[in-house]
C-alpha cells in the first residue's frame, strides 16, 4: 500500500503536468511563438524532463544501493510534491514574460529528477518484499499507481473544465487547483511510507557490508547490453501509453478546427474518456502482474506486445468521430495492451540485476527506455501530424516502437522466480541475455 499511495502521488503530478501541457500551457507560457509552435514548445516542455531522469536514476540508483530503498523514496516524494505545487503559483508569460516558461522548465526538470529516482525505489520495496512465487503481484502494486495517478490528473481536471472553473476561468485561474492539491497528497504520502521497513534483501546487504562502492560502474561495465535490452522493452511501452499520459491525445482531440484541429472536441468529454481508459489500463497492469506468476514475465510480454499491434490502428479512426463514446473505445482497447506489457514490469527488471546494483539497474534501465520511448513521443506525434496532415503517420510511429520492444523482449532470457537475495549474486549475474552465458 506504501508503494502504491507513493507511486500514485509522483505520477498524479506527473501526468498532471503533460495533461496541461497539452491543453493550456501553450496559451499561458508560450503563445508569443505562435498556436503551432506554441504546442511544439509546450510538448517539448514535457519531454525535457525525461533527460533529466537518467541523473535522477544515477543519483537515487548510487544512494539506494549504498544507504537503502527507504530513504531515496522519501526524498524523491518530497521533491516531486513541491515542484508541482510551485507550478500552481507559476505566474504566466502575461505577467513576468520570458521568466515564466524558464521557470516553468526548472520545475518540470525538478520532477524528471524525482521521478527518475521513484521508480526504482518503489518497485524493489515491493517486489523484495515479496514471497517468490507472488512477486509480480506485488510488483503490480507500484505499477497500478500510475494509471491511477492518470485517473486522478484526468478527472481532477474535467471536474475543472466541467463544473469548477468551465470555459475562460479554466484558463485564468482554474488549472492551478490540481497542482496545488499534490500537497495534501505529499502529506499522506509520507505518513504511510515512514512506516515501511527496509527491503529484507538491502537489510542483509547492509549487515555483510556487501554494498557496491561503485554501483553504477560496475553496472555499465558488466551488463551495458542487459541495460540496453531491457530499456527498449520499456521503450516500447512508453512511447504508447504517453499518448494518453503525455498528453499527446488530449490535445489532438480537443484542438479547434478553426486553429487547425483535425476533431474539434471540447475537453470534458475527452478528459473523461481519458479517466475511463486508465481504470482498463489499471485493470490490465493487474492482471499482467499476476499471470506473469503463473505463466512467466517473457511470455506475459509476448501477449501484450501482440495485443498492443492489433489495436494500434483502431486508436485514431475512432478517436477521429468525435463521439466520447467511440473515443473511450479506442483508447480502452489500446490501454489492454499497454497494461499487459507493464503490470510484470517490476518483477521483470527486479529479477534481471544482481541485489548489490540493483536498485542502480531498474533506475537507470527505466529512465533510458523513457527517453527512448515516451520523452518526446508527444512531439513527434504531432510534428507527425503536422507535416502529413494524418494520424496515420503516428499509428506506424508507435507500432515501429512496439516491433522494436518486441524484439528486445525475445533476446532477454524469462528470470520468473530467481533468488534476490546477497548469497544468489552469482547466479543473478549470468544467463539475462540469450546467447550470453
Amino acid at each position: 500500500m506504501a508503494t502504491v499511495i507513493g507511486t500514485t502521488i509522483e505520477w498524479y503530478d506527473f501526468f498532471l503536468y503533460a495533461s496541461a501541457a497539452g491543453l493550456v500551457f501553450a496559451q499561458l507560457f508560450f503563445a508569443p511563438a505562435g498556436p503551432q509552435f506554441a504546442i511544439l514548445l509546450s510538448f517539448a516542455s514535457v519531454g525535457i524532463s525525461f533527460l533529466f531522469r537518467p541523473f535522477g536514476a544515477f543519483l537515487a540508483g548510487h544512494f539506494g544501493d549504498k544507504i537503502g530503498r527507504k530513504a531515496m523514496l522519501v526524498l524523491t516524494l518530497i521533491l516531486m510534491g513541491s515542484a508541482t505545487v510551485l507550478i500552481g503559483v507559476l505566474p504566466t508569460y502575461a505577467q513576468i514574460g520570458v521568466a515564466a516558461p524558464v521557470l516553468l522548465l526548472l520545475l518540470r526538470i525538478l520532477q524528471g529528477l524525482s521521478t527518475g529516482g521513484e521508480w526504482g525505489g518503489a518497485v524493489l520495496m515491493a517486489v523484495e518484499h515479496a514471497p517468490d512465487d507472488k512477486r509480480g503481484r506485488m510488483g503490480a502494486f507500484p505499477q497500478i499507481g500510475v494509471p491511477i495517478g492518470l485517473l486522478l490528473a484526468s478527472g481532477t481536471l474535467a471536474l475543472m473544465t466541467g463544473v469548477v472553473s468551465p470555459g475562460d476561468a479554466f484558463l485564468e485561474w482554474g488549472w492551478r487547483i490540481p497542482f496545488l492539491l499534490s500537497f495534501v497528497l505529499i502529506i499522506v504520502g509520507l505518513v504511510v511510507r515512514r512506516t515501511v521497513e527496509e527491503s529484507p534483501v538491502f537489510t542483509q546487504i547492509a549487515e555483510r557490508k556487501q554494498q557496491s562502492k561503485t554501483p553504477i560502474l560496475t553496472l555499465f561495465r558488466k551488463h551495458w547490453l542487459l541495460v540496453l535490452l531491457a530499456a527498449l522493452t520499456f521503450a516500447g511501452n512508453n512511447a504508447a501509453g504517453y499518448m494518453t499520459t503525455g498528453g499527446y491525445l488530449q490535445n489532438y482531440a480537443t484542438t479547434p478546427l478553426e486553429d487547425g484541429g483535425l476533431v474539434g472536441m471540447e475537453r470534458t468529454p475527452v478528459l473523461l474518456a481519458v479517466s475511463g481508459s486508465a481504470l482498463v489500463w489499471l485493470l490490465f497492469t493487474w492482471i499482467a502482474g499476476n499471470i506473469s506468476d503463473k505463466i512467466g514475465r517473457r511470455n506475459t510480454y509476448i501477449i501484450g506486445w501482440i495485443v498492443f499491434l492489433c489495436t494500434v490502428f483502431l486508436l485514431f479512426p475512432l478517436v477521429n468521430t468525435g463521439n466520447v463514446w467511440l473515443v473511450f473505445v479506442g483508447l480502452a482497447l489500446f490501454t489492454i495492451g499497454n497494461g499487459l506489457t507493464y503490470g510484470q514490469q517490476a518483477a521483470y527488471f527486479t529479477e534481471l540485476f544482481p541485489a548489490s546494483i540493483r536498485y542502480s539497474g531498474v533506475s537507470i534501465t527505466y529512465a533510458l527506455g523513457a527517453i527512448l520511448g515516451g520523452a518526446f513521443a508527444p512531439l513527434i506525434s504531432t510534428w507527425l501530424v503536422q507535416t502529413t496532415g494524418s494520424a496515420t503517420s503516428v499509428a506506424f510511429y508507435i507500432a515501429g516502437m512496439i516491433v522494436l520492444a518486441f524484439g528486445a523482449t525475445l533476446l532477454l532470457r524469462d528470470r520468473t522466480g530467481i533468488p534476490l537475495g546477497p548469497d544468489h549474486e552469482a547466479e543473478q549475474a549470468v544467463g539475462q541475455i540469450y546467447g550470453r552465458k
